[in-house]
């Protein structure tokens, strides 16, 4: 099966594919490209599916179990689906002790998610991460790009309701 041939999948539209082609030919000559189209094409579809690794590793002429290393082994790829918007949580000692648990677990009963899960609308990813390194603001979240210190169970979800 030639790589100009997509498969089917319902995360990713004829659009995207176009433009998923269209890297793997800028880079396909290119040695050592695998991670620059891997990264280009999650952008485009927000994640890695099976069906979109096998056809990069066509596209490049790779074995899909090389391609499929270099996704598991980098934290940056993605084999699930992400949410629009990504919820950190600090787990480090002062968020702990401050309250932090609470603050994840109305998340999770909110919008029906599980830790380091994504809602089923794909609104949200939640992300529990070691720090922050924000302690002085603790219990801390960060969405998307921006910092909320003092978050508390009943402070979330207003915090949440902001981002469609």
């Amino acid at each position: 099966m030639s790589y100009n041939i997509q498969p089917q999948h319902p995360d990713i539209t004829e659009a995207m594919w176009i433009r998923i082609n269209e890297i793997i030919t800028t880079n396909r000559m290119k040695p050592g490209s695998v991670i620059t189209v891997l990264r280009e094409c999650q952008d485009i579809v927000g994640y890695l599916p099976v069906e979109l690794i096998d056809h990069i590793s066509r596209g490049l002429n790779l074995s899909p179990s090389d391609v499929f290393g270099v996704v598991s082994f980098y934290s940056l790829f993605s084999l699930e689906p992400k949410g629009r918007h990504t919820v950190k949580v600090c787990m480090g000692t002062a968020c702990y002790v401050k309250g932090i648990k609470e603050v994840i677990e109305r998340i999770c009963n909110e919008y029906q998610m599980e830790e380091g899960g994504t809602s089923e609308d794909r609104r949200f990813s939640l992300d529990p991460v070691r720090c922050l390194g924000a302690c002085g603001l603790a219990p801390v979240a960060v969405v998307d790009q921006d910092i909320y210190g003092d978050a508390s169970s009943n402070s979330i979800i207003d915090i949440l309701e902001k981002y469609e």
